[in-house]
């Protein structure tokens, strides 16, 4: 399995000293070709990806997604973002159960 990370040079860094194959300033174009790539070749992936990509306008992205398959994708918050961040499963779950699951009890 293959495990990719995909966002800003600033985040990638991290995620290269760790040892993960990092792709830093990609356009949605390289992403696409990259992500095409990996589902022609039957790949398994892991993918770690910069909320502002997961969301841009990126074919393959939005495939997998109704897809699935062996590909999964990961949404990481911008290094100048990390306050701001919400992922779009604490939005569902917030929609579905009540945002007060979201919150943290007191003596948790």
């Amino acid at each position: 399995m293959k495990i990719i990370a995909l966002g800003s040079a600033a985040l990638m860094d991290g995620f290269a000293l760790l040892g993960i194959e990092a792709h830093a300033d990609l356009d949605a174009e390289a992403i696409n070709d990259l992500l095409t790539r990996l589902v022609r070749n039957r790949e398994r992936a892991l993918i770690f990806m910069q909320q502002d990509l997961m969301s841009a306008d990126i074919p393959m992205i939005q495939q997998l997604r109704i897809q699935g398959g062996s590909i999964l994708l990961c949404e990481i918050p911008s290094l100048h973002a990390v306050d701001d961040y919400q992922p779009e499963v604490e939005q569902l779950i917030g929609r579905v159960l009540g945002s007060s699951m979201l919150e943290r009890q007191v003596g948790d």
